[in-house]
């Protein structure tokens, strides 16, 4: 029912980041307005959070409180002689004058809408001094019998002023404080938001707190299903073979195109990362995702991306992998000893070889495979790991590039390749990229277990949104 709905306002100053914290609770980066001058939102907006198929909280926007000073003065002049109005009361009198409609609309507007809702989120510019303003807006919200929670915001700037917003908010009797960057929130930033409204609004605790089990395990569904997304392009990626005839104008041309198939794979994997964490990838361009400067940008097959990323190689492998390949000659990554089969193409047994598979035949007429050196695999491992890790912490009111941090873990880097891998080399049929593709149960069992594999050294999920 309607009714059960929880209804919570965002309230506040203009550009404190009422609409950005909307963006992030809700991940849609489409919602209202963002902008850096100030009362970008003029009016009230609203989203609903479902629960089981059951709208369960609204959350509403308002415009920025312009001119508290003027309007706490003008409400204190509404007092009757000998009357003594609550605070409820005293508001929905100014509700009533021309002044609402008028000179203080904007204030109006919020204040409607907080004696409409359950409770309120007071958005703070962490950044901001506390000033004579903040503690007007703070008196007129109180006197609407609402709850606030004070939420600080931009914490992660440099010259916050967080530690002077919590005495100014507990002087005001207001003890119960989150901390939420809206541009880089805390992955228990909603857990800690929603556990802090169920101690304000005790009837409705049960609800927020099943809220709050719903998003920390959409939360887990997304990181479990962002690895799935990396261990299918490995595997992909690994197990891809390329006949070529052995002249170096063949091998050249081979190696050209496994390049171009791996970039582009490479890249559909990050176009279902961004809409897996419901961002666009026309948010983005192709520097918009820099590691130093414009270094994702840089070529997957660059001597310098396999340097960023801390991948050490010799220098004949790494000219080998930025060539694009190994070649595989003869027994590689078959289980067919070398010696047999010199010893078969000698014998003049071309009928014995082909039943051992045409892989095997067009090695001793003359062809090669060519496929992915492993250091382009370690690399695309740490890349998208990266991305993951990036998304996972980004808020979605964030309009910078996404800042790329270096995962930590030599384990990627210098150790043996998961065995995943290693059997997705002799499986070209496994290979999405390739002409005999077969998804088999085989092959779906090991891209889980390399998914796996691939989070355990990670950790970390959102409602539907109406």
């Amino acid at each position: 029912m309607a009714d059960d709905i929880i209804k919570i306002a965002l309230v506040g100053h203009t550009n404190t980041g009422k609409t950005s914290l909307l963006r992030t609770l809700t991940r849609d980066t489409t919602f209202g307005e963002v902008a850096d001058s100030p009362g970008t939102t003029r009016h009230v907006e609203g989203a609903r959070l479902r629960l089981d198929g059951r709208a369960v909280l609204e959350w509403f926007d308002t415009p920025g409180m312009e001119d508290s000073i003027a309007l706490l003065e003008y409400l204190e002049r509404l007092d009757q002689p000998a009357e003594r109005l609550d605070g409820p009361a005293r508001i929905r009198r100014f509700l009533d004058t021309p002044e609402a409609h008028g000179r203080f609309e904007q204030e109006a507007r919020v204040l409607t809408k907080m004696l409409e809702c359950d409770a309120a989120l007071y958005v703070i510019d962490a950044r901001d001094p506390v000033l004579g303003k903040h503690r007007d807006e703070l008196s007129i919200l109180a006197a609407c019998g609402r709850p606030l929670l004070p939420v600080l915001n931009f914490v992660n700037a440099p010259a916050h002023r967080a530690n002077e917003w919590r005495g100014a908010m507990a002087r005001l009797g207001l003890h119960a404080v989150v901390e939420f960057d809206t541009v880089a929130p805390p992955l228990d930033g909603e857990q800690q938001l929603y556990a802090k409204l169920g101690v304000l609004l005790d009837r409705h605790a049960g609800a927020l707190a099943r809220l709050s089990d719903s998003l920390s395990a959409q939360r887990r569904e997304r990181h479990a299903a962002a690895y799935e997304l990396l261990a299918d392009l490995l595997i992909d990626v690994a197990a891809l073979r390329l006949a070529s005839l052995s002249d170096d104008t063949a091998l050249a041309a081979a190696s050209a195109q496994l390049r171009d198939h791996v970039r582009q794979r490479e890249q559909t994997c990050v176009n279902a990362l961004l809409a897996l964490y419901n961002f666009r990838a026309a948010d983005f361009t192709d520097d918009a995702l820099p590691l130093q400067g414009e270094r994702w940008g840089m070529d997957l097959f660059h001597p310098q991306a396999l340097k960023d990323m801390g991948v050490q190689v010799g220098m004949g492998a790494a000219a080998g992998a930025m060539a694009g390949a190994a070649v595989d000659l003869l027994s590689a990554g078959l289980s067919l000893g070398t010696g047999m089969l010199i010893g078969a193409a000698a014998g003049g047994l071309w009928q014995g070889v082909e039943k051992l598979g045409k892989r095997v035949a067009g090695k001793l007429r003359g062809w090669r495979e060519i496929s992915v050196d492993d250091a382009v695999l370690r690399l695309l491992a740490l890349r998208q790991r990266q991305l993951i890790d990036a998304l996972e912490r980004r808020g979605h009111a964030a309009r910078e590039p996404l800042k790329l941090a270096l995962p930590d873990d030599d384990a990627w880097r210098k150790g043996p390749l998961p065995e995943a891998l290693k059997e997705a080399r002799s499986r070209p049929e496994w290979s999405a990229l390739g002409k005999h593709y077969e998804d088999s149960d085989r092959r779906k069992r090991t891209v889980h277990e390399l998914a796996r594999t691939l989070a355990a050294s990670a950790a970390s999920p959102g409602p539907a949104i109406e």
